[in-house]
């Protein structure tokens, strides 16, 4: 089945300090965001960017995306494979450079998925499935950097 799928979230600022942006330093760079039905996402800028550190930022948030569409993407691939998957885990990394006029973008995103199959002959599908996961993944797709993935495949202890 093939469709348009449309998406939307509300941002609103929460930093005003009492005199806007009237200074670079004068306003705080907390953000809420809120989709309805689900719980509100504390964000703010990275610290760098005289974020708070304690919330997520946008550079945080596309990691995010990245390493959870490909798990997602990667089980319904394992379904279709007849891959038993019992636990997955991804340790994703990003890059982003900055390039001296205020600006900068992501050169690369490395996902680490760690697998563990149900049974050793599952092992290499479970490896390969990673490719196909891959050319589904919506958010892999949508960026022009380059997203790789150096996955590991276990096997359940007997």
């Amino acid at each position: 089945m093939f469709g348009e799928h449309r998406y939307s979230v509300r941002a609103t600022w929460t930093g005003d300090r009492g005199s806007g942006t009237s200074g670079y330093r004068d306003y705080d760079r907390s953000v809420t965001l809120a989709v309805p039905g689900k719980p509100e996402l504390a964000a703010s800028a990275d610290k760098p960017f005289r974020g708070d550190p304690t919330r997520w930022n946008p550079e945080d948030l596309l990691l995010a995306a990245l390493s959870e569409c490909h798990l997602l993407s990667y089980l319904h691939a394992c379904v279709g494979g007849g891959v038993v998957v019992l636990g997955y885990e991804d340790d994703a990394t990003g890059l982003m450079v900055e390039d001296g006029r205020g600006g900068g973008a992501f050169r690369e995103v490395v996902l680490r998925p760690r697998v563990t199959v149900a049974e050793e002959s599952m092992r290499e599908a479970a490896q390969s499935l990673h490719d196909q996961a891959h050319a589904w993944c919506f958010i892999a797709n949508s960026v022009n950097f380059p997203v790789r993935h150096e996955p590991t495949v276990l096997v359940r202890p007997r």
